[in-house]
């Protein structure tokens, strides 16, 4: 089946991001996988239950068929609409449950100890800038690398970010992060990057890959324990400004969550925090050998 409609649905109507386009396709291609030469049309809720099955004795979890699941109904969707089905399968569908991982985050303390870097070179200033900003604002990895000089005010210490669906919102950025990216723009000098705020040691836009590794790589340089990635800081700027202050309408706002829901996993963390503190602090809590 030409799935070309369906990009150009998904690019022009529903105006995600490329990246979500890819998945979702890569998702609806695994359905015809499946499907064989079963005919879209005739596909019944038992099928979509028994690919699913399918799916997880290979390994896939609750999440990952969450996702393939979401993309199932919004391609049906668009096929009742736009090409006369009858029905959509996929409704209703619900994926086996999995153990919900808590995201990781770091302490107060390795946050500081992560964002200490200490150097004139051109390209730990940039690097620190970078991490100031993920920790300060609570950026998505996509939407740091997609940031322009002119996304930032620095009067007003805000910066517009283009999130998920190309939803934009305004975003606080802090004291800290706003010295170290005044600092890497005095230096900042580019090629091809036109106006992008992150430039490679060549003058044009970091990938998505050098950021990762360049955060990996700190991380060990610091002395952190784990793998350090760049949403462990989004992660850690979410449960930090919780504990803090509490206000979870403020943190969903600031993260870009369009659901409440997705931001309430964070008070478990700002419960494992205060677990903590309890058992390290109180005297009723420590068990006697």
């Amino acid at each position: 089946m030409d799935l070309e409609g369906y990009r150009s649905h998904l690019m022009n109507e529903r105006r995600l991001s490329r990246l979500t386009c890819e998945n979702y396709l890569r998702d609806v291609r695994v359905l015809l996988e499946l499907a064989e030469d079963v005919p879209l049309r005739e596909l019944k809720v038992q099928q979509l239950r028994h690919f699913i099955a399918r799916l997880h004795g290979r390994g896939l979890g609750g999440r990952s068929l969450a996702r393939m699941l979401s993309a199932w109904r919004s391609f049906f969707n668009y096929l009742v609409r736009d090409h006369g089905y009858a029905h959509n399968p996929a409704t209703g569908l619900r994926p086996p449950k999995s153990p919900k991982n808590l995201p990781e985050a770091l302490s107060p303390d390795e946050a500081d100890k992560f964002l200490s870097i200490d150097s004139e070179e051109p390209l730990a200033i940039r690097d620190k800038a970078m991490f100031e900003l993920f920790y300060s604002s609570g950026l998505r990895l996509s939407e740091l690398k997609g940031l322009g000089i002119r996304d930032v005010d620095f009067n007003e210490g805000i910066v517009r970010v283009t999130g998920k669906g190309n939803k934009t919102r305004i975003v606080p950025v802090g004291r800290m992060a706003i010295s170290a990216l005044k600092k890497w723009l005095d230096i900042r000098m580019a090629k091809d990057g036109g106006e992008s705020l992150f430039l490679n040691r060549y003058g044009r836009p970091l990938s998505r890959r050098a950021i990762q590794y360049r955060v990996t790589a700190w991380g060990v340089k610091q002395g952190l324990p784990g793998h350090i990635h760049p949403h462990m800081l989004r992660h850690s700027f979410a449960s930090h400004v919780l504990q803090s202050s509490g206000d979870l309408r403020a943190v969903q706002e600031m993260l870009g969550h369009s659901s409440i829901s997705t931001t309430q996993i964070y008070t478990h963390l700002d419960f494992q925090h205060l677990a903590k503190v309890y058992d390290a602090a109180h005297p009723r809590s420590k068990r006697k050998g």
